[in-house]
């Protein structure tokens, strides 16, 4: 039994198919089939089941718990070692929605690449609900996630609380409302109620803020004007400057757009049953893995990222201008 082993069989359990995890760990299959049968030797025991597909019995289940805690600690002593000899190297992995990391790397990674050039910085790109898996499993280190719930193996750090903005463009509203857009507008600038804006066009999102606005729309009894249905919702931002239909953006992403909103767009913080629409970004990471010098450089700077966006307030009204 050795390391390289428990490690192999740890990520065999994750895909449960021997093409894939040799594929994906760049061994060849016989490789890895090497590795399970001086495991099953070295413990005297099956530890999965190969037909009629690949399965953990019940000593593999045990076998895989203790395989992710030396794995864990492993990667918890190469980098106690690390910071020891000052070698400030290693890898970092980190994961995010497209947005969020379009969003905040560009900002992070310059300082800290200019700090610690010989880190390698491995990204995972996919959604929320892909991401938490990731961090427990220890595919990842760090993931911003929206709305989090606790879970008793992960440390959440809230990063912001980040409010869903009305975006729309003076003259469309004018065209909707005509003398009644001056008093909308005053009264949306202190919370947009979507009952105000029933007669616009919007851009509708098939995502998890695309839900969160619909229970508004739901909430209002009101079934939307819908100019554009999408999952990537930086095209409603880019339509809505278009003078083209109303949308939604969030805080952080109407701040990293500030230089290209157009003067005449209308901004209103959305509210929901009274109340601000917010999405809450957390930064997950497993409770005992060790942080190095080189990861919490990085997480204050992204601490201090977000902690700058939040502090941005983006409503306006154009009459204001």
């Amino acid at each position: 039994m050795d390391l390289t082993s428990l490690y192999y069989f740890s990520e065999l359990a994750k895909d449960l198919h021997m093409t894939r995890t040799a594929n994906r760990l760049f061994i060849s299959q016989q490789t890895l089939s090497n590795h399970i049968q001086r495991l099953e030797d070295y413990y005297g025991t099956q530890l999965l089941y190969r037909r009629p597909s690949l399965s953990l019995t019940t000593a593999g289940e045990f076998v895989l718990g203790f395989a992710d805690v030396i794995n864990r600690e492993h990667s918890n002593l190469k980098d106690i070692l690390s910071d020891i000899a000052k070698q400030e190297r290693g890898v970092l992995r980190f994961g995010a929605s497209a947005l969020r990391l379009n969003l905040c790397l560009p900002t992070v990674l310059p300082e800290f690449s200019a700090r610690y050039p010989n880190v390698d910085i491995r990204i995972t790109d996919t959604v929320t609900a892909k991401l938490e898996p990731l961090v427990l499993d220890g595919s990842i280190d760090f993931a911003i996630t929206m709305n989090a719930e606790d879970h008793p193996r992960l440390a959440t750090r809230r990063l912001m609380d980040d409010q869903v903005y009305l975006c729309v463009a003076d003259s469309l509203l004018n065209d909707c409302y005509g003398e009644e857009a001056r008093l909308l507008k005053a009264r949306a600038l202190k919370g947009a109620d979507v009952k105000d804006f029933a007669r616009l066009p919007f851009c509708i999102f098939d995502n998890r803020m695309g839900r969160q606005i619909r229970q508004c729309f739901d909430a209002a009894d009101i079934i939307p004007r819908t100019y554009i249905t999408s999952t990537y919702t930086q095209i409603g931002s880019a339509l809505c400057f278009k003078r083209l239909a109303a949308c939604f953006v969030s805080q952080a992403s109407l701040v990293s757009q500030q230089k290209e909103i157009p003067p005449d767009i209308n901004i209103f913080p959305l509210h929901y049953k009274g109340q601000p629409l917010i999405q809450r970004l957390s930064l997950i990471r497993i409770k005992d893995r060790y942080l190095s010098h080189y990861a919490k450089f990085f997480l204050e700077r992204l601490f201090q990222y977000f902690s700058t966006m939040e502090q941005t307030h983006m409503e306006r009204s154009v009459e204001e201008l």
